[in-house]
């Protein structure tokens, strides 16, 4: 008695992911805006090159505000009708003016860093894709499933080492400044605030110095999962391979370049011959002789109908000598391919159209 197969068991096995993805399935990705990247790294880089530039252009800053500070209590009060609205607009716009000045170096780092941080890893990508709506990601259920999902706990366990580590090393940085820190109680406002200025970057510096290590094992991880998610099974590689390799029309194209090319490179040779046998409207064939390099003459170029009438066009654009001799002719086109040397059986016939060209440009060659 037969008993019942499963045969689910087999089409699961087959329906596995198990290749790589292909050239043209990546590229298909990147259309769609399915891109590699670690968003971490970025904001990792961005926010250290922040604090770097708060630190080296923190006194640049304070100087502006206090400045433009130091206007509107002192100079301003003394404007005459400091409430007209032509008055008002002028001071909202030099209150503006002074902020982008002061805030200048730090948008463009983070400008800058991010534009570079994104373009190493994506390059210049321009795609409407991930800006249609996608209505599953408003579905509660389907968001309960992304976040018990396997990703959903990576991000928990990241997000929770990220915290352990940032706490570990901010406590271990004020531990260290603890005196620094009881020291401000004898100090006036103005050195507090620069105290608590300076710990504060130089906190903020150690912390993103630590995300951007935890951002690289985040970008292992997500090049891991992209390369994944792209996996293919054996089907769809099949599939692609018929779409692309096996559409007849694709082939077509690709044979009809290979034949243009190798008409080209064979028209290339046909000033090098030595003779030309046509038929002589329908085939012509090209040889050449050169005891240096071959022990026998070598068909260098042959055709029929129009392509024979263009190697004959080029044979008299280059002086090379047209002789008919139907018989050979045709032999010659039907026997030997391009590029091999005349037989031996037709050694003598060859022979003697050689023999009589050489006579024609008075030169003698043994053939």
């Amino acid at each position: 008695m037969i008993e019942n197969i499963n045969l689910q068991l087999f089409a699961q096995n087959a329906g596995d992911k198990t290749e790589k993805a292909t050239p043209k399935k990546r590229q298909d990705a990147r259309k769609k805006g399915q891109v590699f990247q670690s968003r971490e790294i970025s904001s990792a880089l961005v926010l250290m090159l922040v604090f770097v530039t708060l630190r080296i252009f923190g006194s640049y800053m304070y100087n502006e505000i206090l400045s433009f500070t130091k206007k509107v209590l002192t100079e301003y009060p003394k404007i005459n009708d400091l409430f007209m609205p032509d008055i008002l607009l002028r001071v909202f716009i030099d209150s503006i003016v002074v902020f982008f000045k002061a805030i200048a170096p730090i948008l463009a780092v983070a400008v800058l860093t991010g534009f570079i941080a994104g373009y190493a890893q994506v390059g210049f990508l321009f795609t409407l894709e991930t800006l249609s709506p996608k209505f599953n990601r408003i579905n509660p259920f389907s968001g309960f499933k992304r976040v018990f999902s396997p990703r959903g706990a990576v991000e928990l366990a990241k997000a929770v080492l990220k915290v352990s580590v940032i706490g570990y090393v901010a406590y271990a940085y004020l531990n260290g400044q603890a005196e620094s820190i009881l020291k401000m109680m004898d100090m006036d406002i103005i050195r507090i605030a620069g105290m608590i200025g300076t710990v504060s970057i130089n906190v903020a510096i150690r912390i993103c110095m630590v995300l951007i290590i935890l951002s690289l094992f985040d970008y292992a991880y997500q090049w891991w999962e992209y390369e994944r998610n792209l996996k293919m099974t054996k089907q769809e590689v099949k599939e692609e391979y018929k779409q692309t390799e096996g559409n007849p029309e694709i082939k077509s194209k690709i044979k009809q370049k290979q034949r243009q090319m190798s008409m080209r490179r064979m028209m290339q040779e046909v000033p090098k011959a030595d003779v030309v046998i046509t038929n002589p409207t329908h085939f012509a064939c090209a040889v050449r002789y050169d005891s240096k390099v071959t022990v026998a003459p070598v068909l260098i170029a042959k055709g029929r109908d129009y392509t024979a009438i263009r190697i004959k066009e080029i044979a008299k654009e280059n002086k090379v000598e047209i002789v008919e001799n139907k018989v050979l002719a045709r032999t010659l086109y039907d026997a030997v391919d391009i590029g091999e040397a005349i037989p031996p059986e037709l050694y003598q016939a060859v022979a003697e159209i050689l023999a009589f060209v050489y006579s024609l440009k008075g030169t003698t060659r043994a053939v």
